[in-house]
């Protein structure tokens, strides 16, 4: 009897548990007007391989949870039977799978149906996936206002089905994803450079993430306060939201994220010029982060960060607090390992070798090296933040050697970009 990796790893994907999966299903067979019957144990069973070909009805309910066949999910038919090829898909099971991978102007997001049923975790886990669509298409193209719309009418949903919540743990799971969606246009709008309706978001955010006892979304509220309050130079604040963010009850039971607050921690003290202060919660942050299970299931807006990041925050604060080489050689390591799909990370990360390549005076190497972000960017408009830190890198650059070729050259590309993202 061999264990269902297949079905064990969508539901770490999932980030759910095995007695959320047995609610989700059963969610799914009342509003068919069949009993929900499917239990802890039911769970065990097709995880251990203990039951190979669950029932029709709960087949399913599967395939309409995971938006995958029973196949893809590591059932096995009994020999001599095939899984019967449906040339349409059950009126509800279609309806239910177009709402999990419906799409708006900027990203997939669901579409909830009004139905006459209360609202279980099926809907929760509906509202999880268009959730994860949004992150995904922050990793590749960065804040921008539609990405911030969707984020907002995801909140809308969050919200409006609460009031038909099946039970209090649904509503308050649905105030979480509330928090969350709130807490993705408060980040797109920093990253947009949004400064004003970045504020109004977080401050939304944290009331939400209150209501649902919502952990990881009041630490990335904290995390992008801290961000936040960087971009417009209040560097005292950005430290004491960072600490705030290592308060968390999210920070102190998970590793990875305490260190993600230690690491932002630094930064705002090295934008204070506390340098003793700043190597000290670098320090704390790469300790955390060796204590970190790297495997463990997170919301999908946590995937940016781990060693990588780590190692391009590290050269953030190496090159404010006076040391270039050091700044440069951590840069180099981040590039070396940050996923190709996180091309807005990747960006940045260039930018900063540009920056710490700049403060050592090796103005080709420099222009070279920001002219890539162009690259990695290209086919989308730059976001807010980038646009802003090259700027400065304009300004630094022009600054140290007005006069050089690679400068002139440099100046005129870069206006040339700035004139087509206009």
């Amino acid at each position: 009897m061999a264990a269902n990796t297949y079905l064990a790893e969508a539901l770490t994907e999932a980030g759910h548990t095995q007695e959320e999966l047995a609610e989700a299903v059963n969610d799914y067979l009342r509003a068919l007007g069949r009993a929900g019957t499917v239990s802890d144990r039911t769970v065990r069973n097709w995880l251990t391989g203990k039951t190979r070909w669950p029932h029709p009805r709960q087949r399913e309910a599967l395939e309409a949870v995971f938006s995958r066949t029973a196949e893809e999910l590591g059932f096995t038919p009994p020999a001599g039977r095939r899984s019967p090829t449906r040339t349409e898909a059950p009126v509800h099971r279609r309806n239910f799978l177009a709402a999990a991978t419906g799409t708006t102007t900027a990203a997939a997001m669901p579409l909830i149906t009004s139905r006459p049923y209360s609202v279980g975790t099926t809907d929760v886990i509906r509202l999880r996936n268009g959730l994860d669509a949004l992150t995904a298409l922050d990793a590749t193209r960065g804040g921008h206002e539609a990405l911030e719309q969707s984020a907002l009418a995801g909140a809308s949903q969050a919200l409006a089905l609460q009031e038909r919540a099946a039970s209090q743990r649904v509503r308050q799971r649905l105030y979480g994803l509330a928090a969350e969606y709130t807490a993705a246009a408060a980040w797109s709008a920093v990253d947009a450079g949004r400064s004003g309706r970045a504020q109004q978001h977080l401050n939304r955010a944290l009331h939400l993430a209150g209501l649902g006892s919502a952990a990881e979304a009041e630490l990335r509220v904290w995390n992008s306060h801290a961000m936040l309050a960087r971009q417009g130079k209040h560097f005292s604040e950005a430290v004491h939201a960072a600490q705030t963010a290592q308060t968390t009850r999210a920070a102190r039971r998970d590793p990875l994220l305490a260190s993600l607050a230690h690491a932002r921690t630094s930064v705002g003290h090295a934008e204070c010029g506390d340098r003793q202060a700043a190597l000290r919660s670098l320090g704390y942050a790469e300790e955390a982060l060796t204590k970190a299970s790297l495997n463990d299931p997170r919301p999908t807006w946590v995937s940016f960060y781990g060693h990588p990041e780590l190692l391009a925050i590290t050269a953030i604060v190496r090159n404010k607090i006076g040391d270039p080489a050091e700044a440069e050689a951590a840069s180099h390591r981040a590039l070396a390992a940050i996923p190709q799909h996180f091309r807005r990370n990747r960006a940045l990360a260039t930018l900063q070798l540009a920056l710490t390549q700049i403060r050592q005076r090796d103005v080709d190497q420099a222009c070279a090296t920001a002219g890539q972000v162009f690259v990695l960017m290209q086919g989308n408009v730059l976001p807010g933040r980038m646009r802003s830190f090259l700027a400065g890198f304009n300004r630094n650059l022009t600054t140290l050697a007005p006069h050089a070729d690679s400068t002139r050259q440099w100046v005129d590309r870069y206006r040339s970009e700035r004139s087509q993202a206009r």
